[in-house]
């Protein structure tokens, strides 16, 4: 390589590659550490554990030019301007903060923006560098082109070369580091640490969010780990191996929000086809304790095709359906079996049964997956995937049509979503600890309030006093495991509705199960509801909860719904021998979408195919079962 291509290739990025033996062993895998009495979490903590910024390079070419702190700045509630020159506040801070930008490219598309001409020689980055100064659109069709290259693996040299570049991204990562550390306060608002491994097998999206427990004494130790030349997530786990062996730290992966995954995050055999063996299962357990249920490109619950009895399923799926990230290909109806959370949460105990190891046994939280650096939720004051698609009259109608990808990318976006963590304090040391155990949840924005406990004694009358106590006395909370007991398990169900939100339909538990054949079965049941005495269930479906919202306005009233919904439900067709999960499902009275608030504000003409209202809703962690 020439001093001149060695140069340049320092300016755009790097990485090391961290490999080790480490193994985690089974007790990570359970997790579910008894939290005493005296000292269970008292609240829970709000955040969003992936958000880009200037630093990823698809940001950046989208026309992204606020930086890591004011992304820190915007969620600690300041008001910001954003890239469009717009100004941006939350209504409600954020406690706490992952940011997440690209570790393939990390601060590349900008420090190639910013670099001098006259150092640049490969052709296609010089191509690329004048298409970013030419203007909004060519700077999104370089990044598109470089997008492109990335998942077909025809990256230049220069920019896949991390020996090369490593000086470099020392410099970019440290200056990253050292502005979270800045806006970390511990008991007030918590800034992690934190990249997103950027895996893909062309255009599938494997991508995993990776937060570090600990400040820049130890983070700073490594770099971000690039994912070139592979497809397999085993790297980062050696990657996160060596580095808790190396620094005493410690590390989690969250899988990214799997329905562009064409079937690929969550198989039934390893990587390379084969059998999945226990200890592939047991491994990733313990480096993947949360997966992310829902964001702005949609929802991976559960889709119609798995779940046709499930009238809720489909949520937030379409035009996510066509095919993955990059539509390199697309989508079968076959493919979703293993780009869905319940799928993989069914096919998890299927492996356990044959291997005794769960590879799936994991807690479930939501995450904007901002490219913008404004991590909101708020249907009122949605900022968009991208800078080019913040707040402006075409945004809602428009679908883009970024080189490989089309029709997909203007209504279908979701204000999606939040990270809710049971945790003993706002600091590091907590959340990590909480995300670790699995005892969180996901919303698709709204902050409702959710709490489960399954144990087998629970009564009606234990709502009257201090359930919380008695739930992890008596029980284990959501991301817990239930060993085998007597009778058949109950559940302690609360939710509350977001105090500035909207009232509540319903709670609903999902359950999974395998039967003796291996066979994999679901169900979902209406547990609590509002109205009760009114909404009587008939042929197993309870009516409509109803509609308030005035599409001309953007408007809706909590006439209709609950306040709160709480019971203790028992299982009615428990059979001891089977293997089972059960996660709670709560969903609010319709609201409008952010579509229908720019058709108000813009006064817009929108095709009356596309939805201008939803039912938000809010996805537990599982509480597993597990026979004697």
């Amino acid at each position: 390589m020439t001093g001149r291509a060695m140069a340049l290739a320092a300016l755009l990025l790097g990485s090391t590659s961290l490999v080790g033996g480490c193994d985690r062993g089974k007790e990570a895998q359970d997790q579910t550490a008894a939290v005493s009495a005296n000292a269970h979490p008292q609240r829970v903590y709000w955040g969003d554990t992936h958000l880009h910024t200037s630093n990823s390079p698809d940001a950046f070419g989208f026309g992204t030019r606020l930086d890591p702190e004011a992304a820190l700045r915007f969620a600690r509630g300041e008001e910001v301007t954003s890239s469009t020159g717009q100004k941006a506040q939350l209504k409600r801070p954020l406690d706490f903060l992952v940011i997440s930008d690209h570790s393939d490219g990390f601060a590349t598309v900008k420090n190639l923006y910013e670099a001098p001409r006259a150092l640049i020689s490969d052709p296609l980055l010089l191509r690329w560098y004048d298409m970013l100064h030419s203007g909004p659109e060519g700077s999104m069709r370089a990044t598109a082109e470089l997008i492109d290259a990335k998942a077909k693996n025809k990256l230049p040299p220069s920019i896949t070369n991390p020996k090369a570049a490593a000086d470099r991204l020392r410099k970019d990562w440290n200056r990253h580091i050292a502005t979270v550390e800045r806006y970390n306060e511990p008991g007030k608002f918590t800034a992690f640490i934190g990249f997103e491994y950027t895996l893909m097998d062309e255009g599938r999206n494997l991508h995993r969010n990776v937060v570090f427990r600990d400040g820049g004494d130890r983070a700073a130790n490594v770099l971000p780990l690039m994912s070139f030349d592979t497809t397999k997530p085993d790297g980062l786990w050696d990657y996160m191996d060596a580095y808790e062996k190396q620094t005493g730290g410690k590390t989690l992966a969250i899988p990214h929000n799997a329905n562009l995954s064409n079937g690929k995050m969550f198989m039934l055999t390893d990587p390379s086809g084969g059998p999945m063996s226990a200890a592939y299962a047991r491994r990733r357990a313990a480096h993947e304790p949360l997966v992310e249920i829902t964001q702005i490109k949609g929802d991976s619950e559960a889709h119609p095709f798995m779940s046709p009895n499930d009238e809720f399923a489909g949520y937030g799926t379409a035009g996510w359906e066509l095919g993955d990230l990059m539509m390199v290909e697309r989508t079968t109806p076959e493919m979703q079996t293993g780009s869905y959370v319940r799928e993989a949460l069914k096919r998890g105990l299927m492996i356990e049964q044959r291997t005794g190891e769960n590879p799936y046994r994991f807690g479930v939280i939501g995450s904007t997956d901002s490219h913008t650096s404004l991590s909101t939720t708020d249907e009122d004051n949605y900022f968009g995937k991208h800078s080019g698609v913040e707040p402006n009259p075409k945004r809602a109608a428009e679908a883009q049509n970024l080189g490989t990808r089309e029709g997909r990318y203007g209504w279908n976006y979701l204000a999606s979503g939040y990270a809710a963590v049971w945790a003993t304090d706002n600091t590091r040391e907590a959340l990590f600890d909480a995300m670790a155990r699995r005892e969180v949840y996901a919303t698709t924005g709204t902050r409702m309030v959710l709490r489960v406990f399954g144990g087998w004694d629970f009564k009606a009358d234990d709502l009257k006093g201090d359930w919380v106590d008695q739930g992890y006395a008596r029980g284990v909370p959501m991301g817990g495991i239930l060993k085998a007991g007597s009778g058949a398990p109950s559940f302690v169900i609360s939710a509350l509705k977001d105090p500035q939100g909207a009232n509540l339909d319903r709670a609903q538990v999902v359950k999974g199960w395998v039967d003796a054949a291996g066979t994999a079965h679901e169900k979902v049941f209406d547990v609590v509801w509002s109205d009760m005495d009114k909404r009587v269930a008939a042929g197993g479906k309870v009516p409509s909860v109803g509609d308030t919202v005035d599409t001309a306005t953007a408007t809706y009233t909590n006439t209709i719904g609950a306040p709160s919904l709480t019971t203790v439900w028992s299982d009615p067709e428990f059979d001891p021998k089977a293997r089972a999960f059960y996660y709670v499902r709560v969903l609010e009275i319709p609201t409008p979408t952010w579509v229908n608030f720019d058709m108000v504000r813009y006064k817009l003409k929108l095709d009356p195919a596309i939805p201008l209202k939803q039912q938000e809703r809010g996805y537990t962690s599982p509480i597993w079962y597990e026979p004697a």
